[in-house]
């Protein structure tokens, strides 16, 4: 019986492996240096999967990875994807969108040098948390704001800096977890504070609060249900009546806000949608959100409230490690100022350009969009769909849009395997193009799909159905 060392020892040598035809056409294509790195690395992944008892590779499978290798080196990982899943804040696929303008008026303080640490008033080194801060503070109506890298950033900032090694209160209602397993208790115990539930999950009192407070007690801590819905008997504190007892005992009240909406009546959408304007209106102390959703913008965890615990929080050693880049701050204070007027916002934002249209323009595109299938010979029918704000932003209600149904002539279990199938290669496109699985259909929801790109959707959709065969 042949041994696993044994198995090892038959692995073909680097040398012998660069006399093959194919990898000499990729020696050309990519170079030495290139080639002998994802050889090496092929090589070794192929030894652990020996070791784990799987089945030895052919030379065909060690040239296949190291071709595999080669691509995610030599080309982008980060691609652009044609959004047809209706949601318009997708986590998976960026969050906000940026528009072209958006980009090249953030580009204009990044091309060569800028004053990221430099005090022009007084030609001296300057902050980097003076930037975007005013309009902020104006946007907002804070009395100071701090931005860091991202919203979970901004919770930890303020958590270690005011509550380490003391208590933390809130409601059992509120322990979120938002997308990549973030979890509002990991993050308590991540910042060496002690969190105290109190209520249940369904009812939470002001009382609850009050009876919890010790000696021992930092901060009263709200977190907006962003991504989820609590309905049927329930009961939970208003923002005024916590900070009403945050002022009576003496203790900062902090709220997780998330989904970064500045006011309510930018959009008829938002109206039971928290802001910032109206929290801050309450009196509370601290309030954090993300600049990638409502906001518009790039990642980032935007912390605004009174102007002596933004003073604190900027002492706090752990800001070095979650501080922003030019990047982030150039793109910030571009969204904040599309902000000042709404008809810009509506203009050169691509999250509240698509908010403001109408069923009737995107039903238009859905039947533009059929139409350029069916000159394909690709039979499809327009629906009706329903979109999402999303990004953790009103996760009860839906907007009014609509999709494209790719259809095909088979048996019920045919049509699921065949719409898997098409969505799969849809995704692994060279622009790729994520769609919509629902009940074995394959929908292509046009919310967030441009006018000027219906052609080139049309084409990834015509080069899948017409040119795989194996479908």
């Amino acid at each position: 019986m042949t041994t696993k060392q044994e198995v090892l020892k038959n692995l073909p040598a680097v040398d012998k492996l660069l006399q093959l035809q194919e990898v000499k056409l990729l020696l050309a294509a990519y170079g030495k240096e290139r080639v002998i790195f994802c050889i090496r690395t092929a090589l070794n992944t192929f030894r652990h999967h020996i070791l784990q008892g799987k089945t030895p590779p052919s030379q065909q499978d060690i040239v296949k990875q190291t071709e595999k290798l080669l691509s995610l080196i030599s080309e982008r990982s980060l691609r652009r994807v044609f959004n047809g899943t209706g949601i318009i804040i997708h986590t998976n696929l960026g969050r906000a969108p940026f528009s072209n303008s958006f980009i090249e008026e953030s580009a204009e303080v990044l091309g060569g040098y800028n004053n990221l640490e430099f005090d022009l008033g007084t030609a001296s080194r300057g902050s980097r948390h003076s930037h975007a801060a005013e309009i902020l503070k104006f946007l907002t109506g804070a009395e100071d704001v701090l931005v860091v890298n991202n919203a979970a950033a901004a919770v930890m900032l303020i958590l270690r800096t005011f509550a380490k090694r003391r208590e933390v209160i809130v409601s059992r209602s509120e322990l979120i977890e938002i997308g990549g397993s973030f979890r509002l208790p990991e993050i308590m115990k991540a910042s060496d504070c002690k969190m105290v539930e109190v209520g249940t999950t369904n009812k939470t009192r002001p009382s609850d609060f009050e009876d919890a407070i010790s000696p021992k007690t930092a901060l009263i801590f709200k977190a907006h249900k962003s991504n989820y819905v609590i309905k049927g008997f329930t009961e939970e504190p208003q923002l005024s009546e916590l900070v009403a007892i945050g002022r009576k005992n003496n203790i900062p009240v902090v709220y997780d806000l998330g989904s970064g909406l500045l006011r309510s009546d930018v959009h008829p959408a938002f109206k039971e949608e928290p802001s910032a304007t109206e929290s801050l209106n309450s009196g509370v102390d601290l309030i954090c959100f993300s600049g990638d959703k409502l906001l518009g913008g790039p990642q980032a965890g935007i912390i605004a409230g009174k102007k002596e615990l933004i003073a604190r929080l900027k002492k706090e050693p752990m800001l070095r490690a979650l501080r922003v880049c030019k990047t982030t701050l150039a793109m910030l204070e571009t969204v904040c100022r599309y902000h000042l007027d709404v008809n810009v916002l509506k203009e050169k934002s691509v999250l509240y350009k698509t908010l403001f249209q109408s069923a009737d323009e995107i039903k238009k595109r859905a039947e533009q969009l059929r139409d350029f299938l069916e000159t394909e010979g690709i039979k499809t029918s327009v629906i009706p769909s329903e979109g999402y704000v999303g990004g953790g932003t009103m996760p009860d209600k839906s907007l009014e849009s609509y999709a494209v149904l790719i259809e095909s002539a088979h048996t019920r279990k045919e049509n699921e395997l065949f719409a898997e199938s098409v969505y799969l290669k849809f995704v692994q496109h060279s622009t790729p193009l994520l769609g919509i699985l629902k009940k074995g259909k394959l929908l292509i929801d046009v919310l967030n799909i441009d006018s000027a790109d219906l052609p080139q959707v049309a084409g990834i959709i015509n080069d899948v159905i017409k040119k795989n065969t194996d479908i």
